[in-house]
Parts: C-alpha cells; structure tokens; sequence
C-alpha cells in the first residue's frame, strides 16, 4: 500500500499544567514491560463527498484533532513517557510540562472496500496504516495516533499503545470517551482519572518477583534486563505470505460448539461461556494446523481482569492495567491434535475460569512465573487479545460506528483478537493471522465444525 504522510502533529491537553506527574509501575503493569504494544485500526466508511479532502481537512480533521486535545486533559499519561532512571528500583510513567502525543495524518490510494473488508487480506497492505511508538533503552512513548484518509471513500484511525499504560477496559474506556468528545462535543461524566496504584492490593514482595522475571521475557542478560527496548518480533516479508481473516461467529455456532463439548466431555459441570467454547475451538485448530511434532511443548493463555477480585476492588475509575495472565504450559501438542482435542481445551478452560472466583493474585502468578521461566524454544504459544466482553464498535466520532476493526498485533504477538460482534446479539468476532499454509488448513479445520 504506499501512503503519503501529510504531517505529523503533536497534540497537547487542552488544558495545561505545569505539575509534573510521575505514576510509578504497578504489579499488573510490570507483566507487561516486555510485550510488544498493541495496534489497532478503526474503519469509518464515508460518502463520496464528505470524504473529499476538502471536508476532509476543513472539517473531519479539525474535529478529532480538537476532541483529542480536550479527552487528553484526562487521559494526560498518553501524553507522556516510560522511564526506568538508574536510581529507581523499577520503572515509572513520566508526564512534564508540555508533553504531547504525536498524530499522524497520512493518505492512500488503496481501495478502502477492500482493505476494511473481513475476508482474507496481506497482512503487509495493513501494516502502514499503524503508527509507529518509539522506545528505546531509557525511554519509550506509550501512545501514538495516526488518521489514514482514503479519499472519497472514507478514513481510519490507527492505535500503538503499550501495554503498561492500558489493558482492554482502559483501551476501550479512552476510544469511546474520544468519540462522544468529537460527536457531542461534551466530555463524559465517567472517567478512569484514578492513577494511585496504591489501590492495587497485591501480597508483598510480587512486585520484586515479577522484576526479576523480566530476564525471562526477553533475550536481554540480567545485567540488561532493566532495558525498555523491546524483545524482537516476527518478521513480515513478502515471501511469507502472511494472511488476516476476521470470522463472526453466530450465536447459533456458539451453541454447536457447546452441544459438542456437553456430547464429547464425560464431566457434567462444565463452565460454557462463549469465551471458554470459541477459544478451545481456536486453539485446536491452530495446533493442527501447524502439525509437526507431536511431540512439541504448547501454552496458551488468557488475560483475567482482577478489578473486582481484590481485596478491597480496585475503583471502577482505575486508570491503568489490572489483568492478570492466566497461564497453561504443562501440555504437548498431541493432546490437542486429537478428535479429542477441542474437549479437552473445553475442560482445561473451564477449571480454569471456575477457579477464578477464589484462585488469588499469588497462586495465579506462580503458575505464570513457573511457565515463563520454563518455557522451551519452539514452544508453540497462543494468547487470546481481548474478550467477547470487550466492546469495539461503539467508537461513533459523528460520522457512524467504524465498519470494521482490526487488532493489528496478533501476529506478532502469537495472538487471535476476540471482540463483540459489530451487529447483533451474542456470538463473537475473532481476528487470525497466519501464514498462507497455516491459515488454509486451520480455515478448513474451522468451518468443519460451525459451518461456513
């Protein structure tokens, strides 16, 4: 795709203020230190004329750039940086005077039809559409924006966020606070302005334990493990032939994938939540698809929000990340390649959220630190972005809800995302990229069990 940067704007808090402001790391912030950010991308289809450019940057333009100036005098830590100085044991998020958030306007030719579509497309035509984050080995951004117009067809907002500075809830809380900011002009009357990560209520001595993980999350020695660069990531070249697909699936597959769990499991009680069925179904199908050896060690996990399950709950205006990895590694890819595969992901899930209601914050993070520091190369690792609690579509800035999303870090990140749909009740909206080869067998692998 070529893309034409216009300009790069730095965008300031509408209102000012000349107290710095330092927000040490949290717990469930540090877990998060060495993973690549997170990228989305927002579509909004536009007609013919008001998506010239001349209404483009009359109007359209000028909106979300002064609606983001107003949200980020409550959002200010986007404006600011991720620093680890020398004579702090860990590091802290970093707001000065006069900080900004950088935006980038661009523009392509591409046929936005196409591009915004959910069908099989390069992940390569996708990547210009994500703003770049800069971080480096004493400082890093934690947001930038970018607004791509396709003229006479429409535009889209793209997102890199690291993921210290937000989880899924924090993430969705800013894009629908930016939206009715643009379309009403007002700032909503609920908003996460809660920074004080003293209200994260964790077991003494967890903060210094996931510190001393860091080593393991990256190909960094001890001695470099105080670094922010970032871990490498997967290469996406031409050869490669890497594919995105985003699957709606009906609440009437979500019922068939339950009825075979209830057919195939030989346990009564089994925890049957959308989420439980369509990520047991997701990850069977991508462990067959890589075949190989059976042989080899497989994980996956989810993100627990752990709001409510501490002690006292964290306050619903919490600015941060409180979500919790929830880590399954003790397993070989045979266990999964099986006709029994999908039921016994269905059982291990399902102990697993039941267990949520009383596991605590320790007995889940030992199990984390366990798979991480035993994790073996070729291991292979799938996690789950998201949930079909989290809402995406509900982003409307005055020119109608975006008509497609897409969370552009799956790849590189060994994720699927898992969102609400954007129509109707129930059901899910799941995105997969994979190479061509693994995405042609797990697609067949897929349909075989809900239908196309």
């Amino acid at each position: 795709m070529a893309l034409k940067v216009i300009k790069i704007s730095r965008v300031s808090p509408a209102t000012a203020s000349v107290d710095p402001l330092i927000v040490p790391l949290s717990f469930f912030d540090l877990q998060w230190l060495k993973l690549n950010p997170t990228e989305q991308v927002f579509f909004y289809k536009l007609t013919e004329s008001s998506s010239s450019r001349d209404v483009f940057y009359s109007s359209i333009l000028p909106k979300l750039e002064r609606s983001l100036s107003l949200i980020l005098t409550h959002f200010r830590l986007f404006t600011g940086h991720l620093k680890w100085d020398s004579q702090d044991p860990k590091p802290h998020l970093v707001v000065l005077s006069g900080d900004t958030l950088s935006l980038t306007v661009a523009e392509t030719d591409a046929d936005f039809s196409r591009i915004s579509g959910r069908g099989l497309r390069p992940e390569l035509e996708l990547r210009p559409l994500i703003p770049e984050l800069p971080i480096y080995s004493d400082s890093g951004a934690v947001v930038s924006l970018q607004v791509t117009l396709f003229p006479k067809q429409g535009f889209c907002i793209g997102t890199t966020a690291h993921h210290v500075v937000l989880d899924g809830k924090t993430a969705e809380k800013f894009n629908k606070a930016w939206a009715h900011t643009c379309k009403h002009g007002t700032i909503p009357k609920i908003l996460p302005t809660v920074l004080d990560r003293s209200v994260v209520n964790v077991p003494a001595g967890l903060e210094q334990k996931m510190l001393e993980l860091l080593p393991y999350l990256t190909e960094d020695d001890k001695e470099n493990a105080r670094t922010l660069k970032l871990p490498p990531v997967k290469e996406i070249n031409a050869k490669d032939n890497v594919l995105r697909i985003t699957i709606e699936i009906s609440p009437e597959n979500i019922e068939k994938l339950k009825e075979r769990a209830k057919k195939e499991s030989t346990r009564a009680e089994l925890h049957l939540s959308t989420f439980v069925v369509t990520f047991a179904h997701v990850w069977t199908c991508m462990v067959k698809a890589r075949s190989g050896d059976p042989n080899r060690p497989v994980r996956f996990m989810y993100a627990a929000d752990f709001r409510n399950r501490l002690e006292p709950p964290v306050p619903v205006t919490y600015f941060g990340t409180c979500v919790l990895a929830m880590d399954f590694y003790k397993y070989k890819a045979k266990e999964f390649m099986g006709e029994d595969g999908f039921v016994n992901t269905v059982e291990i899930l399902s102990d697993s959220v039941k267990r949520l209601a009383s596991q605590g914050v320790e007995s889940t993070w030992k199990v984390y630190e366990e798979g991480t520091k035993t994790m073996k190369w070729g291991t292979q690792l799938l996690v789950v972005n998201g949930s079909n609690q989290i809402g995406m579509y509900e982003t409307d800035f005055g020119w109608g809800r975006p008509i497609h999303t897409e969370t552009m870090s799956i790849y590189k990140n060994d994720e699927f995302s898992m969102s609400k749909r954007r129509d109707g009740i129930g059901g899910v909206e799941i995105g997969i990229s994979l190479k061509k080869l693994e995405m042609d067998t797990f697609l067949s692998l897929f349909y075989k069990w809900i239908g196309n």
